[in-house]
Parts: structure tokens; sequence; C-alpha cells
């Protein structure tokens, strides 16, 4: 079947072929000018944009809008495969089966004779067994997690395999204390003025609260989410309120404001 006849195929269990016959049409010539000017740098913010949006679609529990992003984001490797067939470096059939293989070799517990006790052992064997891929074992133990990933992802991700060694704390309270620390440890530096230790100090402060959410089996990217989303509800009841009232934003005071935040946050 020719690509022209693929891009208006209604065929189930042809959908993914007819996806790339598209995309390779709108990269040939005489296709999308936009598509074809795309490389793998310049996708870069949409390939974070749909990841972030299939994540919002899942905590929203909105499962029609998750299958429209989980079908953004599949474009987004779509593209990628499509963009590095062209430079003759791998297909999208390159991309299926090596991630195939790799699910076959890093679960010897389903497809071979290893035995795993639980879900922390699938880890622990996982973990051994992409070291042993890399190349890793002769690497410091925490070398390559998690890079690429944004700040409290990563650090969540270091501390994670961190504690898979037994460098952990061995009790929460233990977290909650490193957390006043770092806190006290942040206003002596602002009480000094040192510019350089406040912003130490902050980050400090920062990987300390991701590690009380890797204590409490959250992910940091989660609660930043749902504070961000709290945040923007509140302000935009605290603007209505002051609107009701005939203040706009900008010319509303400190006091105005505040008054109309904690008006929003008892609603």
């Amino acid at each position: 079947m020719t690509d022209d006849e693929m891009i208006g195929c209604p065929e189930s269990g042809r959908q993914l072929e007819r996806l790339k016959a598209i995309m390779h049409r709108l990269r040939a010539p005489g296709g999308c000018p936009w598509d074809a000017e795309q490389t793998h740098e310049s996708l870069v913010p949409h390939l974070i944009e749909e990841s972030y949006e299939t994540i919002d679609a899942i905590q929203r529990n909105d499962h029609n809008h998750l299958k429209e992003e989980l079908g953004d984001l599949l474009l987004q490797v779509i593209f990628h495969s499509e963009i590095a067939e062209e430079a003759g470096r791998f297909t999208l059939e390159d991309v299926a089966r090596g991630v195939s293989e790799k699910l076959v070799r890093r679960h010897p517990h389903v497809f071979a004779s290893a035995q795993v006790a639980d879900s922390d052992g699938v880890l622990k064997q996982w973990d051994e067994i992409k070291r042993a891929e890399k190349g890793d074992a002769e690497q410091p133990y925490l070398h390559g997690v998690g890079k690429g990933l944004p700040g409290l992802l990563r650090a969540a991700k270091l501390q994670k395999k961190a504690a898979k060694i037994g460098f952990d704390w061995p009790v929460e309270t233990g977290v909650i204390a490193k957390i006043r620390e770092e806190l006290l440890e942040l206003q002596s530096a602002l009480d000094a003025q040192d510019l350089e230790a406040v912003s130490e100090e902050m980050g400090d402060l920062l990987f300390s609260v991701v590690n009380l959410a890797r204590f409490r089996k959250t992910d940091p990217e989660v609660l930043m989410a749902t504070a961000n989303a709290k945040f923007e509800t509140r302000f935009g009841e605290m603007e209505k309120l002051l609107k009701a009232k005939g203040i706009s934003l900008e010319a509303a005071t400190t006091e105005e404001m505040a008054d109309a935040w904690e008006a929003a946050k008892r609603r």
C-alpha cells in the first residue's frame, strides 16, 4: 500500500502505519513547510509540553483528554523517528525493536528463570541489569541518574537511588528535622546578606522538601502542580472579589489584595 493509500486507510490495526505515512508526507517535498523545517532540537519544547499535558490529563482523571494527549505524545515519537530515518540513523521499527528487547532482557522473572519476591525485588533487578548493560559497574553509583529531568524530579530520582543502598533517614522525623535545619541555615545566610550562600541554602531546602515528598511516597512534581493549581484558583477568586468592589488588580493596594486573598481562602 502506498503512502497516499495508507493516509486514507480506515482499517483497524493499521493506524500506526497510517500515522507514520502522514508524517512522511508532511516532511516530504510539497508537504508542510513547518514540519519539514523541524529538527530534534527544535522539537524539544514540544516534547516537554506534550509530556506535561499528558500528565495534567492523568492528574485530572480526564480520560478523553488523556487519549488525545497520548496521541500528541506518540506524534512526537513518530516525528523524531522520521527525522532520524531521513538521516539514516534509525527507524521507528528500530525504536520499537529496541524497547521490546530491553523489556524482555530486564524482566527475566517473566521471560526467563529468574525469581523475585516482590516489586522491590523487580526494581533492584532492573537496576542491576541496567548498570551492567550500560557498563556503569565501574562508574560512580549515581552516575547518569535522571540526566535531563527537571530539578525536582531529578532530586527525587537521586534520593531514591541512594536509598536503595541504605543511604536514607531511618524515620520521617529525621527528614523533617533536616528541613528545619536547612531553614535555619537559610535564615542565617539571609541575615548575613550572603547572596551566594542564600542561593545554596535555598537549593538545600528544596532538596530536603523533595526528600520528605519521597518519604511520603508522593511525586514532588505532582505536589507542585497541585500547589500551582490551588494558587491559580485562589488568585482568580481574589481577582473576582476585587472586581466586585470595583477594584482592578493594578489599582488594588497590598492590604486590599491580602483581604481578598483571605476571603478567597475561606471560600
